[in-house]
């Protein structure tokens, strides 16, 4: 026996999938609906999260911190795309300098964030294709540790839907 909750947030950002053999190689964007659903075995017994897996306000706040506040009417982008990746490196800035610094950091850290691009642009860097399935396990291994802290040990994160269109969802669960 378990209890589960399950929190959405939307968020508006492009992306473009280079090796697509159709129109989604091209720039465009979605109107992503992410949803993370949290499992717990018991029950908060006391405090502020009595009777909950995890408070949905707590889980909101880190969806909005991992999801919203880097992606949201930005840009999401595969490292490998270094073609895409050079439009946004700053005029004045050495390409293969900044790409570089964007490849350690997704080396180092699964993602790189950035607004320091040719627009100001937020720029999200992910090591994988950015398609529905590889941002669903982006954000899941972005979230899972901080749902377990927020829910004080209590929570899981069991998995993590990606909505692409109203029609079109993928998960990532482990």
């Amino acid at each position: 026996m378990s209890y589960c909750v399950t929190r959405l947030i939307a968020i508006d950002a492009g992306h473009r999938i280079r090796q697509h053999g159709s129109k989604c190689r091209h720039l465009h964007g979605h109107r992503y609906t992410v949803e993370a659903t949290c499992r717990a075995e018991h029950l908060h017994e006391a405090g502020e999260q009595s009777g909950m897996v995890l408070d949905f306000g707590f889980l909101k706040e880190e969806m909005l911190a991992v999801i919203d506040e880097p992606c949201d009417h930005g840009f999401i982008a595969e490292m490998a795309d270094t073609e895409l990746l050079a439009l946004f490196c700053p005029p004045d800035r050495d390409r293969d300098a900044w790409l570089e610094a964007l490849r350690r950091r997704v080396a180092a850290d699964g993602y790189a964030l950035t607004t320091d691009t040719a627009l100001g642009t937020r720029l999200c860097v992910i090591a994988d294709p950015p398609t529905a399935e590889g941002l669903a396990r982006h954000w899941y291994h972005r979230l899972k540790d901080r749902v377990h802290a927020r829910s004080d040990g209590y929570a899981r994160l069991d998995r993590v839907r990606v909505w692409e269109t109203p029609n079109c969802w993928a998960e990532y669960e482990e």
